[in-house]
Order: structure tokens, then C-alpha cells, then sequence
């Protein structure tokens, strides 16, 4: 009986090491996919980057791109509302670049006058500039604290959210954070933090696909 025991014991932790092993290798395989379609608008993003004089924050416009498409659609940098107001107006992936590091040149520029720090500029990228001058009265560095507070006393109500309404989110982030939910019409409180992970990706992937 005890011999059985073991037998199914170490089977089941072979298989239970077999599908960890797996999931891992999906997991390189699915991300190195992305990075490589990511890092194909190298070039793009590099003449904006010129264009706008913030040459010096490349990964951090790559983790952008990574962020909001895994650098699919016409609109890798999501950058539609910030140029037009509205979602679907930019039709090629160079213009989407163009407008989106615009954007960030924008962000990281009030947030230096704003003394605040580089991850500020990063979730206004998400939230909109406003946001640089809130965290700049509340120690002028972000949180996810005082990004769920905006996102749920500011952004959301002015974008019609008044009952500050939640929708699940499923990440792993959130469910640690606050079971799992985002506001409706609020933006996304995590975003600094995602842009942050994937940009340690890009970082580690640069020697790869740079020429």
C-alpha cells in the first residue's frame, strides 16, 4: 500500500513538474513573440523620440507599445483619444507612434515642472495630464493608492461613472491588490506597474532585436 502511495505520489509530482516546465516554456515563447512584434517599430519610435528631444526614454516607449497592443493594430501606442478625443481615429502604427510619444514627451515634461517622478508621467499616460497635478499636492510620487483614488473620485465620475461602478479585472496584480476590480470609465490604477514589468522585458530583450 505504501509502496502504491509513493508510486502515485511521485508520479503526480512528475506530471505537476512536467506542466510547470510547460507553462514556462509557453510563457518565454509567448512573450519573446510579442517583444519581437514590439521591437519591430524600433525604428518608428526612435525618430519620434528625436522629434520630441526624450531620445533618452526609448524602453520606456517600447513598454508602452507593449502595454497597450503587444504591438498589434493600426494603433500600437492606443493613442487615438489623446490626438482626437475619440477611440479609432488613427489609421497606421506610425502615426499612432508619432502622436503617442508626443503624448509622453508631454507627460514627462509637466511632470518634471511638477517635480514629480517618471511613473506619474507614466500612469497620466493612462489617466490623462491632469494627473500629474494631483500627485504633485499629494508628495509628488505615484502609488496604486493614489491612482485608485483618482481613478475613482476624479476620472471615473467626470467620464459618467457616478455610482463609481467596478468591473472585474483579471490580473494577478489586482487580485492582490483589491480582489480583482477596476472602476468603470476609471482608467486603469495599475497601469505604472504594468508598464514598469514590461519594461524590465524590453530591457532584457534589447540585446536581441537591436541592431
Amino acid at each position: 500500500m505504501l509502496k502504491k502511495l509513493d508510486t502515485l505520489f511521485f508520479l503526480s509530482l512528475r506530471i505537476g513538474c512536467l506542466a510547470i516546465l510547460f507553462a514556462g516554456c509557453f510563457m518565454v515563447y509567448r512573450n519573446y513573440q510579442i517583444l519581437k512584434q514590439v521591437h519591430s517599430f524600433d525604428a518608428t519610435v526612435d525618430q519620434a523620440l528625436v522629434e520630441n528631444g526624450i531620445s533618452e526614454y526609448k524602453d520606456l516607449a517600447l513598454s508602452i507599445i507593449f502595454t497597450e497592443s503587444k504591438g498589434k493594430g493600426e494603433d500600437p501606442m492606443q493613442s487615438s483619444e489623446s490626438y482626437t478625443g475619440e477611440i479609432g481615429q488613427i489609421t497606421t502604427p506610425t502615426q499612432s507612434i508619432t502622436q503617442g510619444v508626443a503624448f509622453l514627451a508631454q507627460a514627462i515634461q509637466r511632470s518634471k515642472e511638477q517635480k514629480t517622478d517618471i511613473w506619474t508621467a507614466v500612469q497620466a499616460y493612462n489617466y490623462g495630464l491632469d494627473y500629474i497635478d494631483y500627485v504633485a499636492k499629494r508628495g509628488g510620487e505615484n502609488t496604486v493608492e493614489l491612482a485608485e483614488s483618482y481613478s475613482k473620485d476624479i476620472l471615473s465620475p467626470q467620464l459618467g461613472n457616478q455610482d463609481r461602478q467596478q468591473y472585474r479585472y483579471y490580473a494577478w496584480r489586482s487580485f492582490l491588490y483589491n480582489g480583482g476590480y477596476l472602476y468603470h470609465n476609471g482608467g486603469n490604477m495599475f497601469y505604472a506597474d504594468l508598464v514598469k514589468t514590461n519594461q524590465w522585458k524590453i530591457k532584457l530583450s534589447n540585446c536581441i532585436f537591436e541592431s
